[in-house]
């Protein structure tokens, strides 16, 4: 679906309002209801009244729609700083005409005293404030401030009510916000059944890191996303994180890259990975993964293409001397802006952090190639569900993008080949798999691919060498019908040399 248009209709039924915030409006499949109001309900501190805020101040910017946002709880200086610190300047707004801001303190002293209570002085504010700069959308938080002072629920609802409907006749797309309740949605346990669409955030502590959730809950006459979905909020807004805003309608590339490894190059039907694919690099710890990694950052920055390295156990500086000792200087192209190394570790942020970051990182550089190393420890901070949908985002967002992506996992010593990975290979196109195997007292390793779509691929196991001139693969010694490896292999070689086959010439001497 197109998100080009200011306001969009779906199936030719409901009219629609984008709302400009990232994520929000996949999630909403096309944004907020136009010309009605939105409830978005939630704990302190969730994010609601910021949400608002930017809902307004995008709709003003990006799509010429003037916003008004009334606050019962904060005076208009405190609103304004707290705009400020997700980049938003509502002054400068303000004055081009664009935002309307108004703060009403009530008194719930005199509302108790009062007697009879309606929302007509509401209603011509509001039409002031819409009518001086054309507004066409509208803020209001928090309902639970409006209504704080009313004890009779059969009014509140009418009352509420009659709020909704007056928004809906000016045509107005809006947002109100309330607390949650108890066991419910909202602390009067009525908003959520008036409303057309319902929207609950919530924050939470999970393994001591703080997350952020959204759920659309209500959307009358719109399908739209079911799950929770985490969401961001920092200095540039909120943004939402879909389980997947693609799927799985992207377009494929025929071409192929290096590995970076000549005989890799040849196990993999010669050419090496497909563009836009995705490889998995496990093994258990100094098999080599990561060496395997700085071939293909190494041979993408050669090509004249962009990577971006995500390390999560070493420093740029590490990264960049290890990389040395096996024959490759990356510290030339880090220089030339080709390649980006980018170190921090998955227990300072929670996942959704991390998720967003490695967003705008992708759209601020703009790679060919990333390569995240590796993703084993974001198991500190998600459950294995979790992981795999971090990695269901990311491997969406890289396809669609045709960005070649390689991962190394560190498998356990105890576990078993085709159930390690964190459960993601299936998401893999291509699975390579390393070993440190042992033969005579010697220690080698091995290379093996378990799978690459979409082309042939060697089905054998592999012995190959780190040098100081980078990996070097070596054939299999496949002389009379026997493969060998390892220390065998380098034997059989050597005899080979010096009296030609061993194993034919001792086959002749049977026969005779």
């Amino acid at each position: 679906m197109s998100l080009t248009n200011q306001r969009i209709q779906q199936d030719g039924k409901l009219l629609k309002s984008l709302t400009g915030i990232k994520g929000l409006d996949e999630v909403t499949f096309g944004g907020l209801p136009a010309g009605r109001p939105t409830l978005v309900c939630g704990n302190p501190g969730c994010g609601k009244t910021l949400l608002t805020v930017e809902f307004l101040v995008r709709g003003a910017i990006e799509y010429n729609e003037p916003g008004v946002f009334i606050s019962f709880d904060e005076n208009k200086e405190d609103i304004a700083i707290n705009a400020a610190s997700i980049g938003f300047d509502l002054a400068d707004l303000s004055k081009k005409g664009k935002i309307f801001v108004d703060s009403i303190s009530i008194d719930h002293n005199q509302v108790g005293v009062s007697g009879g209570y309606d929302l007509e002085g509401l209603f011509i504010r509001l039409d002031y404030a819409v009518n001086a700069i054309g507004a066409k959308r509208v803020g209001i938080d928090s309902i639970d401030s409006l209504f704080s002072g009313l004890t009779q629920h059969n009014l509140l609802r009418s009352e509420f009510k009659r709020l909704l409907n007056w928004l809906k006749e000016k045509g107005l797309t809006a947002i109100v916000t309330a607390e949650r309740g108890e066991r419910a949605l909202t602390r009067n346990r009525l908003e959520e059944y008036i409303a057309d669409c319902v929207i609950l955030i919530d924050h939470r502590v999970e393994r001591q890191i703080l997350t952020r959730r959204l759920c659309v809950t209500k959307y009358r006459g719109s399908s739209h996303g079911t799950n929770e979905y985490p969401f961001l909020l920092d200095s540039n807004g909120i943004s939402v994180l879909p389980v997947t805003s693609i799927g799985l309608e992207y377009k494929v590339s025929d071409e192929h890259i290096s590995t970076g490894i000549a005989h890799l190059d040849t196990m993999l039907d010669e050419k090496g990975y497909f563009c836009g694919s995705t490889v998995l690099v496990s093994g258990t710890a100094g098999t080599g993964k990561t060496s395997v990694a700085l071939h293909l950052a190494n041979a993408t920055c050669a090509r004249g293409q962009r990577c971006l390295y995500l390390a999560s156990e070493e420093s740029p500086h590490q990264v960049i001397r290890n990389a040395r000792s096996i024959g490759m200087d990356l510290e030339p192209f880090v220089k030339q802006g080709a390649l980006r190394l980018v170190a921090s570790r998955p227990t300072s942020f929670g996942i959704e952090t991390h998720l967003v970051a490695t967003h705008r990182l992708i759209n601020e550089f703009a790679p060919s190639v990333i390569i995240m190393d590796p993703i084993t420890n974001y198991s500190d901070i998600g459950s294995e569900n979790e992981i795999k949908m971090l990695m269901m985002r990311l491997i969406d967002l890289m396809k669609a993008s045709n960005i070649t992506s390689l991962y190394t996992t560190l498998n356990g010593s105890d576990e078993s080949l085709y159930t390690s990975s964190m459960g993601i290979s299936s998401l893999m196109d291509t699975w390579i798999f390393l070993t440190n195997n042992e033969y005579s007292g010697e220690r080698t390793r091995g290379l093996s691919i378990i799978k690459s779509r979409g082309m042939s691929h060697s089905n054998q196991t592999r012995d190959f060498l780190i040098t100081d001139k980078g990996i070097k693969i070596l054939d299999a010694y496949t002389g009379s019908g026997i493969t060998t490896k390892g220390g065998t292999y380098q034997w059989m070689t050597l005899m080979r040399k010096m009296l030609g086959d061993p194993m034919s010439q001792w086959r002749k001497r049977l026969n005779q």
